[in-house]
């Protein structure tokens, strides 16, 4: 008797991803520069990231427990815990645990579990909660502990960062663009900021890393990158008394951060290649507008809540073409 042909639905071969091999594997891509944020800020930044991965992690199964009332909790997949870690990331090593926690709150339970978990969030969680403590606490948000105080937390001693330096020198004080430090220092992440987007080093390895592994594509993180530096570079050149160099911009603030590990968010970037460079391209175009002439010093997070927002329009106008499809 012949073999029956068993034909059955697709997808035919798995490919072996899933929500917690990706979560988890960012959060491995993050551990460079946590490692750096320890090192450099000692107690504070160990404080401030493990209140916030526990409060993101008990507000999730809270609210998934006592509020939708659902049997089965998601914290095991590793979105919550990579939350707190981003947020905690946007943070300063200061920061009173009270601020963190509301912050978790938001983070979780507006930006992420209002709108149904994970996947149904038009809106990156960790940003979410990091804009709402910037506009609420802005002095809090704004207090810079500078590097090397290891045992120091809420009263170590604080500093302006190279992005206030440049908002300086754009309202007319041309020597503070001679106070900033140099790009050396700069790459490595000795200077004042949140605790996770001080080295440049420490993140790109982390980009290498989900490179590697196949967690994300380039398109992103690259149309990001050469934005900044293009756009930057032009106003550089048209008044470099007043305007850093575009190699300052890449070396400071959240962009690569947010470049890396924010914009390239699965549920809230775009879907196809196309797509993905025209929202990494207007988030760095935003960025350097509300940098150079903005209220806020920093615009990276603005900019990419912002094209969370377009990112259904993008999908609608920049779909991938379809298998089989013929041309009519």
């Amino acid at each position: 008797m012949a073999d029956k042909l068993i034909i059955s639905l697709s997808p035919h071969v798995h490919s072996g991803d899933s929500v917690q091999k990706n979560m988890y594997g960012v959060i491995i891509a993050l551990i460079p520069a946590l490692l750096v944020s320890f090192y450099m800020f000692g107690l504070g930044a160990v404080i401030v990231s493990l209140t916030s991965v526990v409060s993101c992690l008990f507000f999730e199964w809270a609210i998934t427990k006592f509020i939708l009332k659902r049997n089965r909790t998601t914290i095991a997949d590793g979105s919550a815990a990579l939350t707190g870690l981003l947020l905690a990331f946007n943070l300063p090593s200061n920061l009173p645990l009270w601020i963190i926690v509301i912050g978790a709150l938001v983070a979780i339970g507006i930006g992420k579990m209002t709108f149904g978990g994970l996947g149904c969030n038009p809106f990156n969680p960790a940003l979410v909660g990091r804009v709402f403590l910037l506009i609420s606490f802005p002095v809090q948000m704004t207090s810079w502990p500078l590097a090397g105080q290891l045992l120091s937390y809420t009263d170590a001693e604080t500093g302006a960062t190279p992005l206030a330096l440049m908002k300086q020198a754009i309202h007319g004080e041309t020597e503070a663009l001679k106070q900033l430090p140099d790009t050396l220092d700069l790459f490595l992440g000795n200077n004042p900021g949140c605790i996770g987007e001080i080295s440049v080093v420490a993140l790109l390895i982390g980009l290498f890393y989900m490179l590697w592994k196949k967690i994300i594509s380039w398109h992103i993180p690259l149309s990001i990158i050469a934005s900044v530096f293009v756009f930057s570079g032009l106003m550089h050149c048209m008044a470099p008394d007043t305007y850093a160099s575009p190699f300052v911009h890449l070396c400071t603030g959240g962009l690569m951060l947010g470049a890396i590990f924010m914009a390239t968010d699965y549920v809230t970037s775009p879907m196809s290649h196309k797509g993905m460079l025209i929202y990494g391209v207007c988030i760095g175009f935003l960025t350097v507008v509300i940098r150079l002439f903005g209220a806020y010093p920093e615009g990276m997070s603005f900019a990419i809540l912002i094209m969370n927002a377009f990112t259904p329009l993008i999908n609608t106008y920049c779909k991938p073409k379809r298998f089989g499809e013929v041309k009519k």
